[in-house]
């Protein structure tokens, strides 16, 4: 599979080349208003609908998103021409001027399971661990910047831990990290990743003192 991450255009502004799925970064569709959307004084969402038809890939566009004065940090999914959903970021950190979001993206685009992280909740193993039991075959993570060394650090440990592909858009830099720990970095403004997923499992046993039936107890 091929993944296209375009870091400083916007969905109308390009023409994508072949690609399975393409990914834009927070600079793609900027801040997205609910109530302009649904007035249709905006098509913000509509661009990449039409983009995905066009382009015949999957396109998962980071943006804003405003609702009756809430903002969020989200995600929005679309392929085949139609909008698949909107993910929202799930964790607020430290007073941030956003409101958290509930329940993981999951999407089928492009041919396969796509999991989607945003910003924040790259810094919680759960997120990546309920997507990979949940049978995702790549994360696409999104953060607005990359404030330090953390975040490539993350991606190549999860991408080995719990086996899924991690395509990464930070700011104006693209990441891939593959399963085996292996990761590679782009400063283009249009990056593409040959990703290829690997569904390889593991037997795992562990031992846990209680939870017998044998036991009673009288009162």
């Amino acid at each position: 599979m091929v993944f296209c991450v375009v870091s400083d255009k916007k969905p109308v502004d390009i023409a994508l080349p072949a690609c399975d799925i393409a990914v834009f970064g927070f600079e793609g569709l900027g801040e997205v208003d609910y109530e302009r959307e649904l007035k249709g004084e905006t098509e913000k969402f509509g661009e990449i609908a039409r983009l995905s038809e066009k382009s015949g890939c999957g396109v998962l566009c980071a943006c804003k998103t405003k609702s009756r004065g809430l903002l969020r940090k989200s995600v929005a999914a679309a392929d085949g021409g139609k909008l698949l959903g909107i993910s929202d970021m799930n964790h607020v950190l430290d007073g941030e001027n956003f409101k958290s979001g509930a329940g993981l993206g999951l999407y089928r685009a492009g041919g396969c399971k796509v999991g989607i992280c945003i910003d924040n909740d790259l810094l919680f193993p759960d997120t990546f661990k309920a997507l990979s039991l949940c049978g995702c075959n790549v994360v696409v993570a999104l953060l607005e910047e990359v404030k330090d060394v953390i975040p490539p650090l993350l991606i190549r440990a999860y991408a080995y831990l719990y086996g899924l592909p991690v395509i990464m858009c930070a700011g104006r830099t693209a990441y891939f990290a593959d399963v085996t720990g292996a990761i590679a970095t782009s400063a283009r403004g249009v990056s593409l990743f040959d990703v290829s997923p690997r569904n390889r499992y593991h037997l795992v046993t562990t031992r846990a003192r209680g939870i017998t039936s044998d036991i009673r107890q009288d009162f």
